[in-house]
């Protein structure tokens, strides 16, 4: 894998072979939960001198980290919080400030493993242990004081459509700071939208999908739409291929591709990873 070649320099240097005092025990019964889902990976979380291990990149970006490889280190960034490990180091730096690990980050088949409770904390999440489960509670993203409790997705394809919902705190969180850190500048509303793009003409846009931040009762707290722009293979220079709309203010911004994709890839991850249920879908 990419990330584990990354390493390839620090291994061959510094590679500890550890002896009977540093057990590694692991088993299929091991689980990994996050806000109540049980997480996916090829490699089995374990437990090393007592301590939780488990695949770096896999708990980073269910905990909504953005994560950054070099040749000797990783970084993982969220919001304002930025962590360093390396390779067979007792020591990770969280903003700057030296902290002990209890056990080393180590490879094993590709994946570099980590000690859960500090990726967790250094995030705000709360750890707990239950028998081979063991389970982290992340902080609930809040929009003007609401709490939210589900993420709702809708999009229509050539006949019906689909609503889905994300219930998972790190992925409300993620995907909400992807629509409020690309705004673009303010625009007119374009002169012809649709939800649907066979309705659409070269040079008019069509919603590729609406997001609603429910709260408690269901109710929307925020809406943003993103809108694609649809040129019919026609070159259309002056117009912007995304548009988002930000249903609780009624406005339209600029938005990027690179934006729209990460929002995507946020609910593809969320899906893979057991968050996200249909609500109905009447696509034939």
């Amino acid at each position: 894998m990419k990330y584990a070649s990354v390493f390839l320099g620090v291994i061959l240097a510094g590679m500890i072979v550890m002896g009977p005092a540093s057990a590694v025990h692991a088993g299929p019964g091991n689980k990994i939960q996050i806000d109540g889902a049980v997480i996916a990976s090829d490699v089995n979380p374990e437990t090393k001198n007592g301590r939780f291990m488990v695949p770096l990149r896999m708990i980073s970006e269910n905990l909504g980290a953005e994560v950054n490889w070099s040749p000797s280190e990783v970084t993982l960034i969220k919001n304002q919080i930025k962590a360093t490990l390396k390779l067979n180091s007792s020591v990770a730096l969280k903003n700057g400030e030296s902290v002990k690990l209890d056990v080393n980050p180590y490879l094993k088949s590709n994946r570099i493993l980590v000690p859960l409770r500090f990726i967790a904390e250094t995030f705000g999440c709360t750890v707990s242990y239950n028998n081979a489960t063991v389970s982290i509670d992340t902080p609930p993203l809040l929009i003007d004081q609401v709490e939210i409790k589900a993420l709702q997705h809708e999009y229509h394809m050539t006949m019906g459509g689909v609503v889905q919902q994300v219930k998972a705190n790190t992925y409300h969180e993620a995907i909400y700071n992807i629509f409020v850190e690309n705004k673009g500048i303010k625009v007119d509303a374009p002169a012809k939208f649709s939800w649907s793009v066979h309705d659409a003409e070269a040079g008019s846009y069509y919603k590729i999908g609406q997001f609603d931040f429910l709260d408690g009762n269901g109710d929307s707290v925020q809406r943003f739409d993103i809108y694609s722009l649809v040129n019919m293979g026609k070159h259309l220079p002056e117009s912007p291929e995304v548009l988002l709309y930000d249903g609780t203010e009624e406005q339209w911004y600029l938005f990027s591709v690179d934006a729209r994709d990460a929002v995507n890839q946020m609910m593809n991850r969320a899906a893979q990873n057991g968050f996200l249920t249909v609500i109905s879908n009447t696509v034939p």
